[in-house]
């Protein structure tokens, strides 16, 4: 099964195709309501701010943080879908997001 992407703030974009394993690991790029201004979303939209998508692609990790523990951290490379995600939220300026199953 696959999941699309689409622009909720970008009319006008094409959605992206993904693996939908990406509904699992949409988590590690989202951002959470009320920071830095981000909306309260409803089920199935997600906030992934500019800066932070420019800097996972910079960088090539994400810092993964256990549930039980704040303090043990890990770092993990981004695979070939998220990069490709990533790379597609910069190219077109989008933060808001939708996922759709296909």
């Amino acid at each position: 099964m696959s999941v699309r992407i689409h622009a909720c703030d970008r009319t006008g974009v094409t959605c992206l195709l993904m693996p939908d394993r990406i509904r699992q690991e949409i988590t590690y790029f989202v951002a959470s309501a009320g920071e830095d201004g981000v909306p309260e979303l409803p089920a199935g939209e997600f906030w992934i701010h500019s800066r932070d998508a420019r800097r996972l692609l910079d960088e090539g990790v994400i810092t993964i943080v256990s549930p039980l523990d704040s303090a043990a951290r890990t770092e993990m490379e981004i695979s070939e879908a998220q990069e490709t995600m990533l790379e597609w939220l910069v190219r077109n300026e989008v933060q808001h997001i939708r996922l759709e199953h296909c």
